[in-house]
């Protein structure tokens, strides 16, 4: 898979809580995902990037700051926080007997991730939301296509 980036631009501006002009994804994952939000008429209104969670990363000791990838407000009322990632990325490392730079990195990335996912968890809890991480699985079961 290649990386993909890019500008979104909703079709349906009003749905979008919060600056429409600066929407970027950072996959193909999260470009469809986008659109399915864009195009959803059980969603009343989301955006990207728009919520911030300060986090404690176990890797460093230090705060750091969480962009959400999506927030979902549902016509229901109920609200979602969502990273999208690969489901690689969700499970830690499997365990290997040579500690390489890689393997390494692998943990790094993982253990920050839960830094994150632990706070958005609470964050999302404190304000009457759910935080989810979506992975390729989810969004097929969505309906999402995703790109191959």
């Amino acid at each position: 898979m290649k990386y993909y980036k890019g500008k979104f631009k909703p079709k349906n501006l009003k749905k979008y809580e919060g600056d429409f002009s600066n929407i970027t994804y950072r996959s193909h994952w999260e470009r469809q995902a986008f659109k399915w939000c864009d195009n959803n008429k059980d969603i009343v209104g989301w955006n990207s990037e728009e919520v911030i969670v300060s986090y404690k990363c176990k890797t460093d000791g230090k705060m750091h700051r969480y962009f959400i990838d999506l927030f979902i407000r549902m016509k229901d009322g109920k609200c979602y926080l969502i990273e999208i990632k690969p489901k690689k990325q969700t499970q830690p490392p499997k365990e290997r007997s040579r500690k390489t730079k890689k393997y390494l990195n692998e943990v790094m990335t993982y253990v920050k991730n839960v830094s994150k996912w632990e706070a958005a968890t609470e964050f999302a809890h404190r304000n009457g939301m759910t935080f989810q991480v979506w992975d390729e699985t989810t969004l097929k079961s969505l309906g999402i296509k995703l790109l191959t």
